[in-house]
């Protein structure tokens, strides 16, 4: 990699004055961001990270002196043409000549694997992920929550692929539960076959958003508790007709995850794990962590004091399971399954009080891989809607981004002659959609909005689209992403990129140069090309070369 060359010279050069090892140097050398606005140096060495001295006021004062004594000491050479101090850190420039060679170089040697063979990789050790996301509900609307979970686990296990970590991709459906008691008898009620068949997710909402209007009267209640009791019970009509709502809600995702570019290694559920949460009763019975309250349910105490100040419930009075009790049972036959190092949930911040009473109840019960659990949450959008209204499917929303997208491509005074210009609106639709959703702290609310997705200038993922059908601290980003799982950090530095690759296609014509001048300027703008490709293929987006 390129960037290692670089960063193993300096640190050479380092460990000499310093008299310390060049490998513990290598990470404390980081690569400058690029500005489009000022040059700046390549690389930095933060004095900080090579002394002793814990920070503080007087210390920070001395940083500067102390970076500007250790730059008196240092000698350009073949490779650093410039050495500079900035506040506390010493600063590298690298002979543009020998940056621009290695660099293409290295590019067009990689090629997909450009950033991912880095030596900031060689220390962190392969593992396995299971890694649990989108997991909509069978029956409720297919919202924008589980459309971000969706683009941000398929990032999350595009990136951890690419370091060649194992990933086990898995969509754990809300298939059970005491909703299906109601959506059971609305079927019965209000449900019709062809249109379950001919579309079933649409179908089985408006059916179950009819019976939720008579959910109130006591007899539909009961109605509903025999159906669930019934379901609990195997029995078999019953369970043939639920058998039919999911495995017709599947087929369907499938379809439209394809869309998405988005697939699955395992499709699981809630409903596998019914019979294996009442193990999981037992086994905390057992261990003395079930108590009866004086309703009849079953808690899990989690208080520091033992005093029930707080606590999860974990069964129903009459003995049935609740969704906590179905997500221990599905940790445990996960990692029995899979034995994997790490095991990620991709969720809404709402649920985050959920996964750390799942997580506490795991250490509990003896399990210390509860420690690798990881829930990965993330904020709220408001103001999705469609020109019909509030978003509802999935769907909706990627044929509402196709339309403006053709739209936007009929009025464009650029747009060539396309092959399929449906699928290319689709593609460059998407890319939208995920860079505004990738552009912030996945923490963070935003307020969606669909003209500053779809706008073709600035920081969007039109803009990142049309630069690709129109480069050296790659491999930093992706190694920052893979610690924070952050798409933030790949997503800035792509559109850094294509905003100084629009910047040469101006400036550096290679119609009407001397032929070796326009092969490397070819070269230059080829490298880009490939490393924007590989960095927007992680992030989910596939690369159009026409739009």
């Amino acid at each position: 990699m390129a960037a290692c060359y670089f960063r193993r010279s300096i640190a050479s050069q380092l460990s000499k004055v310093l008299d310390l090892p060049p490998e513990n140097l290598i990470k404390s050398i980081s690569a400058v961001p690029v500005s489009k606005k000022r040059h700046a140096a390549d690389f930095q060495l933060s004095v900080a990270s090579v002394t002793e001295d814990g920070p503080s006021e007087s210390l920070a004062q001395d940083r500067h002196l102390q970076a500007q004594k250790l730059a008196e000491r240092l000698k350009c050479d073949t490779v650093v043409s410039e050495i500079s101090t900035g506040p506390g850190t010493v600063n590298f420039t690298i002979n543009r000549e020998l940056l621009a060679k290695t660099v293409l170089q290295q590019v067009m040697k990689d090629g997909s694997e450009y950033g991912v063979k880095s030596e900031l990789f060689s220390t962190v050790p392969r593992q396995k992920a299971v890694i649990e996301f989108s997991s909509p509900n069978i029956a409720k609307k297919f919202h924008i929550g589980h459309l971000r979970s969706t683009i941000i686990g398929n990032f999350i296990a595009n990136l951890k692929a690419a370091l060649g970590h194992e990933v086990v991709r898995m969509n754990y459906l809300g298939d059970w539960g005491m909703q299906f008691g109601l959506l059971g008898v609305g079927f019965q009620c209000f449900g019709n076959k062809e249109k379950l068949k001919s579309s079933p997710l649409q179908h089985l909402f408006e059916v179950y958003v009819q019976i939720n209007k008579e959910a109130e009267d006591e007899n539909v209640k009961k109605l509903a508790k025999d159906f669930f009791r019934k379901l609990e019970e195997h029995d078999e009509q019953t369970l043939s007709l639920w058998k039919q709502f999911r495995d017709f809600s599947i087929e369907e995702y499938i379809r439209i995850y394809k869309r998405l570019g988005v697939h699955f290694d395992e499709y699981s559920g809630e409903s596998f794990y019914q019979e294996k949460s009442q193990e999981v009763l037992k086994t905390l019975e057992d261990k003395g962590l079930l108590q009866k309250t004086a309703k009849g349910t079953g808690v899990v105490d989690l208080s520091e004091k033992k005093d029930l100040s707080l606590f999860s419930t974990v069964m129903r009075s009459d003995g049935t399971s609740l969704y906590i009790t179905r997500d221990l049972a599905a940790a445990i036959d996960r990692m029995n399954k899979h034995s994997c190092d790490t095991m990620i949930y991709v969720t809404d911040k709402s649920q985050s009080s959920h996964f750390q009473h799942l997580f506490q109840i795991l250490k509990l019960m003896g399990y210390e891989w509860a420690e690798r659990c990881q829930h990965v949450s993330f904020g709220l959008v408001q103001g999705m809607k469609t020109r019909r209204g509030e978003v509802v499917f999935l769907e909706d929303v990627l044929n509402e981004v196709r339309s403006r997208m053709l739209q936007n491509m009929a009025s464009a005074k650029t747009t060539k002659d396309i092959e399929d210009p449906i699928e290319t609106a689709e593609k460059v639709g998407l890319a939208a959609l995920i860079i505004q959703d990738f552009r912030g702290l996945l923490s963070s609310d935003y307020q969606f909005s669909w003209d500053r997705a779809l706008q073709s200038r600035g920081d969007t993922g039109v803009f990142l689209q049309y630069t690709h059908a129109r480069l050296h601290r790659y491999d930093e980003v992706l190694y920052q992403s893979s610690q924070d799982l952050q798409p933030k950090h790949i997503v800035s530095y792509l559109l850094t990129l294509s905003h100084l690759a629009a910047v040469a296609h101006k400036t550096l014509p290679v119609k009407g140069s001397a032929p070796k001048v326009a092969q490397a300027r070819c070269c230059l703008f080829q490298a880009a090309r490939s490393v924007l490709a590989n960095g927007m293929k992680l992030l989910g987006i596939t690369p159009v070369t026409q739009m």
